[in-house]
């Protein structure tokens, strides 16, 4: 099954912003919103696969991909989660299915919380969880900068914002076998996207994860109160979100059925086809 990805353009407030779409107008809508150090780009081969059932909508953010890169915008989690808001609603998208994957899942949740009778359902891989005890053992490295003063910090994580570290974001955990299959435009297109502003973008991105961290009690409760239809997708090689951080989901989505993959964060690289069935089973049974 196969689609055509289009590519466009449209004004989301003061940001000229670019998205690809796929599938009928009149389709029911999946969003995908993207991670970090990512773009829209994760999903280029993900929406040709469903487009011939499901309108697959997914944009670059302010300072990321083709997007411009405002001075006056809030890049922060809140700043991005409003910015989707605003995306959805330019488009016309009253109900969809969210896709959450690395920091598109904490953004993807704010939308969600802001008004949850638009989410039908979500598709949660390898997404930063909302539990601190079941994180990864790579967080401890970003926990460790939260002690230092504002501007050690931002001067520590600026070191980490290079091509190399590019790369091992991308082949994050896995060993030769499995890091064959991640393309090397990954790291080799996004970092080529960085100007020194955005660079501060990545900076007041990263910084923001402590700040975040006192927001896991409201996407806890929103998934405790609302539960929506969950399918959780796995990939278990992942030094920042292994399974025990999809498994934690459960503690709040009992009903989510959970898949483990032999893959790491990046699962629509090394296990599209599987990634995509499991998707395409789920969604039309719940978002059809």
């Amino acid at each position: 099954m196969t689609s055509t990805v289009r590519h466009r353009r449209i004004q989301v407030g003061n940001v000229d912003t670019f998205y690809r779409e796929a599938g009928p107008p009149d389709a029911p809508v999946v969003l995908l919103p993207h991670g970090y150090p990512c773009s829209s780009y994760e999903f280029r081969n993900l929406m040709p696969l469903l487009g011939d059932r499901w309108r697959l909508v997914a944009p670059d953010y302010p300072g990321a991909g083709y997007s411009a890169t405002p001075d006056d915008f809030d890049y922060s989690f809140d700043g991005y989660a409003q910015f989707l808001d605003r995306f959805v609603k330019t488009l016309g998208l009253s109900r969809f299915a969210l896709y959450l994957h690395d920091f598109g899942s904490p953004i993807g949740a704010r939308l969600a919380i802001m008004a949850p009778e638009r989410i039908v359902a979500q598709i949660i891989q390898n997404g930063d969880i909302p539990y601190e005890d079941a994180l990864g053992p790579k967080y401890a490295e970003i926990e460790e900068t939260w002690t230092l003063p504002e501007a050690e910090m931002r001067a520590r994580l600026a070191k980490a914002i290079d091509e190399e570290t590019f790369k091992e974001e991308f082949l994050n955990a896995l060993d030769d076998e499995r890091a064959d299959r991640i393309p090397p435009d990954l790291w080799k297109l996004h970092w080529s996207l960085v100007t020194p502003k955005r660079k501060e973008v990545a900076i007041d991105l990263i910084a923001g994860l402590k700040q975040n961290r006192a927001w896991f009690p409201a996407h806890r409760q929103y998934l405790a109160t609302h539960e929506p239809p969950t399918l959780i997708v796995w990939g278990p090689h992942d030094h920042y979100m292994p399974e025990k951080s999809a498994r934690a989901y459960l503690r709040d989505l009992p009903q989510a059925e959970l898949h483990l993959l032999d893959g790491g964060h990046w699962l629509l690289e090394t296990h599209l086809e599987e990634v995509s069935g499991l998707m395409r089973d789920f969604l039309g049974r719940v978002h059809a």
